[in-house]
């Protein structure tokens, strides 16, 4: 790393990262798992906020049943405050590594977390904090993709990476077609023309305007987050 400027990253984190594969919730040994690597990351002197999603508590599909009397948009801001919950299990779960945090959301409710404000975030990644980022945009009909999207731009990083359960992204879903192809670097043309959907069209449209680089990798696979913060090319780059 360049010792005059610290590697900033934003990480956007699944819901499904906080449960075991095929179940719900939260299960602290996945939590522990992920914070002991994002510890780890800080103490090596890399700026890294977390995006959180909250699938693994709720996702708003479910509420689309015809017999749903709950409105989209309240869907959404209950999946919003899904990230709030998963913000409060890794912030313990990293400050018991020894490593400060702080957590932010876009929704304000000050009893557990601080509003989010972009100054007051990029303060607390120049100090050695973890930044987690929860609650979205604080707007319904936004996806937490695009959420990370935008906070990867408005705190100027230098990558945005997307952790997933898959090595990175393929031409199918490897787990239900063997003849996936894997793409180690991709344009945001390229997912846009073959409708790839490793990210919503919003957020590509976002990274691609601003030439702000995506990585997609495995975070199931040890070591592979350091790595990928790092600068090492690991999963799939997408870039100009």
């Amino acid at each position: 790393m360049d010792s005059e400027k610290p590697r900033r990253v934003v990480l956007k984190i699944s819901g499904e990262s906080f449960c075991p594969p095929q179940d719900r919730g939260i299960s602290m040994d996945s939590v522990n798992h992920l914070a002991a690597q994002i510890a780890s990351l800080a103490r090596k002197g890399v700026q890294i906020a977390v995006v959180m999603g909250g699938g693994n508590i709720l996702r708003g599909a479910q509420f689309k049943a015809s017999n749903s009397t709950i409105q989209e948009s309240t869907a959404h801001y209950m999946g919003m405050l899904a990230t709030v919950i998963n913000g409060l299990a890794l912030q313990d779960a990293i400050e018991a590594q020894g490593q400060p945090t702080r957590l932010m959301s876009a929704i304000p409710m000050d009893a557990v977390a601080e509003p989010y404000i972009r100054r007051r975030a990029a303060h607390h990644l120049e100090k050695g904090r973890v930044v987690i980022i929860a609650g979205g945009t604080g707007s319904p009909f936004v996806t937490t993709d695009t959420a990370a999207a935008q906070r990867a731009l408005e705190l100027d990083a230098d990558i945005l990476l997307k952790a997933t359960k898959v090595d990175g992204i393929y031409s199918d879903d490897p787990v239900k077609n063997a003849n996936a192809v894997f793409f180690n670097t991709l344009s945001y043309e390229d997912i846009q023309r073959r409708n790839l959907r490793v990210m919503d069209s919003e957020a590509i449209a976002k990274c691609a305007e601003h030439n702000m680089p995506v990585m997609v990798f495995n975070f199931r696979t040890e070591g592979n987050l350091e790595r990928a913060a790092l600068g090492e090319h690991i999963g799939t780059l997408v870039k100009k």
